[in-house]
């Protein structure tokens, strides 16, 4: 799953820098799902207390599924958003994203969420093929 680039953007990326507003802005439009998703998960961390706040509903689709892995696993879209939304990201397969404080980055609760166990607990039978 590529990103719909704009010439715009693709010029300034072949001149040297790249405005990283207008990424974001690119991956919002090219992955709406997976924006959309991360953005309600930082929404909901903000109306509460908690350390982070995650995802545990699958995406409706293969289509879904695919723009949430292609905006976790690129480093550079999942750092933009990280600036962007003010937070850290933090992903266990193909759906289970949180969203946490950037102090909670170096915290127990983030260590847990990232932990060896917490990713051999969070599997299973449907999970296999995604």
């Amino acid at each position: 799953m590529s990103l719909e680039v704009s010439p715009t953007l693709l010029a300034q990326a072949e001149r040297g820098e790249v405005d990283e507003a207008a990424f974001v802005d690119t991956v919002r439009t090219s992955l709406p799902y997976a924006y959309g998703l991360i953005s309600g998960l930082v929404d909901e961390l903000e109306r509460g207390s908690a350390p982070f706040a995650d995802n545990t509903t699958p995406p409706p689709s293969e289509a879904e599924r695919g723009q949430l892995l292609r905006a976790l696993a690129s480093d550079a879209i999942r750092a933009s958003l990280e600036r962007h939304f003010g937070v850290r990201l933090a992903f266990q397969n193909c759906h289970r994203v949180a969203a946490f404080r950037p102090q909670e980055a170096q915290g127990d609760s983030y260590a847990r969420f990232t932990s060896l166990r917490a990713q051999v607990l969070n599997q299973s039978p449907q999970l296999r093929d995604c």
